[in-house]
């Protein structure tokens, strides 16, 4: 028997029964195999409904860890522009002081630059042989500081919105005056550096520089008597105890960049400090302290810096120009000649005494709108404290009620007077600005042009018979 016959044998006893064996053999199978397709691809499969529930958590967790990146990054964002911010906000005095720095630059630039297009000679058509540039040195002539305290003819000068730094503002109003200042007048603070480019630029045009150095930051508003960081007792310093002032290694390089200049200026320290709205000032009209100083404080504080400015041979360069405000309209405590004593450094360390005096609103009843009612009092109480000559150092009318012509008039009618002779000129703050003085706030046009008949008194008062200015055609 075969292999074959002994198969078949085993599981089918003929041949035909073994061929329906094995046609149910296979309906079974097709069977169970439509029965795996029909449950795989039933809704209630449970291995789909796995496979569906894995799938969807999957989807929200990627969904989830995306809202969670998106925010992280957005607070790192966040917490990078806090650090840029704060950063900002720590350097923003020393920004400001680079802005400052930096406009005085461009006015200087500027300047500079009409300058050089002024001497840029006319183009010529012509063609000409190509030489050689050769290099001038301009050399810078000034008088001694004897002489700037004694000027053989009284200053004329002029704050002007850019000048020295700028001229254009300076000189278009020297134009319409007919005659060229020969003093000009700017403001510095003590965030600044010496600025040797300003006075040379002065000095080019004959022009005497008087810098107001105020001990506060150069964009401080005027009115605003609190600066903490500069404060009297700060500056002075204890010399008793050996404690430097705060400010000493500031002064020290200031004088050495004026004696490395080579050039004399003016300096009005610290002005109307006999007024009660600026940082230095010492005490209000109720005898209460200004920003922390003392009564004694101020004239410590200048001969304090005076000291450390002969230290380093400045002095033979500076005219120290000590310049109360007029009284008329001060607290009555600081109307009187004892208040004004107690803040003159003595005459060791003034050079010239100075005012600074407007005609402005509002008008008292008894204003007579002249010299010797805007001026008298204040003049009689310098005269009797020193024998100093005497600068008119910042003056100015209000076209305000009308008045501004005919004051005009009496200023430079009175200095023509032989008892007025011991005044050396005056500098005009020819600006039209919002300003406290005297302890209000107020807009004024103080131009000299700000009007024709103000202009024409002015032009008018400097060439009247008498007149001790000698004057330069502009």
């Amino acid at each position: 028997m075969s292999a074959t016959s002994r198969t078949r044998a085993w599981w089918a006893l003929t041949s035909t029964r073994s061929r329906l064996t094995a046609l149910g053999a296979t309906l079974i199978v097709a069977a169970l195999a439509a029965t795996s397709v029909i449950v795989w691809n039933s809704p209630q499969n449970p291995v789909a409904t796995v496979v569906k529930a894995v799938s969807q958590v999957s989807g929200k967790s990627t969904a989830q860890d995306k809202i969670i990146r998106e925010r992280n990054a957005l607070l790192s964002q966040v917490v990078a522009l806090q650090k840029q911010l704060d950063g900002r906000k720590a350097d923003l005095s020393t920004t400001k002081a680079q802005l400052a720095a930096i406009q005085q630059q461009l006015w200087t630039a500027q300047g500079q630059l009409d300058a050089s297009q002024k001497s840029t000679a006319t183009p010529s058509t012509a063609k000409t042989a190509t030489k050689k540039p050769t290099t001038a040195v301009a050399i810078v002539s000034a008088p001694t500081k004897a002489e700037i305290v004694s000027p053989s003819s009284p200053y004329f000068g002029l704050f002007t919105e850019q000048a020295p730094f700028n001229f254009a503002t300076y000189d278009a109003t020297a134009a319409k005056i007919g005659s060229k200042p020969n003093a000009v007048g700017y403001f510095g603070g003590w965030d600044q550096n010496y600025n040797g480019s300003a006075v040379t630029a002065a000095w080019k045009r004959g022009a005497l520089p008087i810098l107001t150095w105020e001990s506060r930051p150069i964009d401080a508003g005027n009115g605003e008597v609190d600066a903490s960081d500069y404060t009297l007792p700060q500056i002075i310093g204890d010399p008793a105890a050996g404690v430097p002032g705060r400010y000493d290694a500031y002064l020290h390089q200031y004088a050495k960049d004026i004696v490395a200049t080579g050039l004399p200026l003016g300096i009005r320290l610290d002005h109307e400090m006999n007024g009660i709205w600026y940082p230095w000032s010492e005490t209000d009209g109720s005898g209460n302290s200004i920003n922390g100083n003392r009564v004694g404080d101020y004239v410590k504080m200048w001969q304090h810096v005076h000291d450390i400015f002969q230290e380093e041979g400045a002095n033979d360069l500076v005219a120290w120009i000590w310049a109360p405000n007029i009284v008329n309209n001060l607290p009555a405590t600081h109307k009187t000649s004892a208040y004004l004593d107690g803040l003159y450094p003595g005459d060791q360390y003034v050079d010239i005494v100075g005012l600074s005096g407007y005609l402005r609103p509002p008008y008292k009843a008894d204003n007579t709108f002249s010299f010797d009612y805007t001026f008298g009092t204040s003049l009689a109480q310098l005269r009797r404290i020193t024998a100093k000559p005497i600068l008119l150092a910042e003056i100015g009318a209000s076209e305000t009620g009308g008045h501004k012509p005919a004051w005009i008039s009496s200023v430079l009618t009175a200095l023509t007077r032989p008892e007025n002779s011991d005044i050396i000129g005056f500098s005009w703050f020819n600006l039209a600005v919002t300003t406290y003085t005297e302890g209000e706030l107020a807009t004024n046009d103080w131009r000299i042009e700000s009007r024709p008949d103000s202009l024409a008194a002015f032009v008018a008062g400097l060439t009247m018979p008498g007149s001790r200015f000698r004057l330069i055609p502009d």
